[in-house]
């Protein structure tokens, strides 16, 4: 069975070093790193090459902005034991340029059930990085809550699916689940 695990936590939380510490404390090998991010400007881009450089070259990196569980079932099959998703925010930024909200909700709860069947099928861990964007002040336009709420729904549904969920904050994380 694959292990998932979502680390949650706000911007540069720690998130990302605490999930590749996850994948090769796992003694799990090989180990891949599943990309979200879309390098549509130069901040963007450079912020892609730092994180390739925190990885190394014992690291396989998967770009895949949109169906990321077709892209965890493929490096399951292929082998890869320990899988970083990084993140499930830009995931659904992707997913809200292409479709519209309705429609971005319906593909979470798709993906979710697929993820479930896929855990039962293999082995490994799977470690989802997420943002939580609900804590702070009440966004000011409908474009921004549309958008936290969709993030608030969809870090409930892969926490339902996880094993274990931990609160990240300052680098440090905390059970919750």
């Amino acid at each position: 069975m694959v292990k998932t695990i979502l680390l949650i936590g706000g911007a540069r939380s720690g998130k990302t070093k605490l999930a590749l510490e996850l994948a090769e404390c796992s003694g799990l090998r090989p180990c891949c790193y599943l990309a979200t991010a879309v390098a549509k400007d130069q901040e963007m881009a450079e912020r892609i090459k730092l994180h390739q450089a925190q990885r190394g070259p014992s690291w396989k990196t998967i770009e895949e902005p949109l169906d990321i569980v077709t892209a965890i079932e493929a490096q399951l099959k292929e082998g890869s034991s320990a899988i970083v998703v990084d993140c499930l925010t830009l995931w659904l930024m992707n997913l809200l340029e292409r479709f519209a909200l309705s429609e971005v909700e319906e593909y979470v709860l798709r993906a979710s059930e697929n993820l479930k069947e896929i855990k039962a099928l293999y082995d490994g861990l799977c470690v989802f990085v997420t943002n939580e964007v609900g804590m702070g002040i009440v966004p000011d336009n409908p474009l921004s809550r549309a958008f936290r709420d969709l993030e608030g729904r969809t870090n409930q549904v892969f926490a339902g699916v996880s094993d274990e969920v931990y609160l990240v904050v300052a680098g440090l994380k905390m059970k919750i689940k």
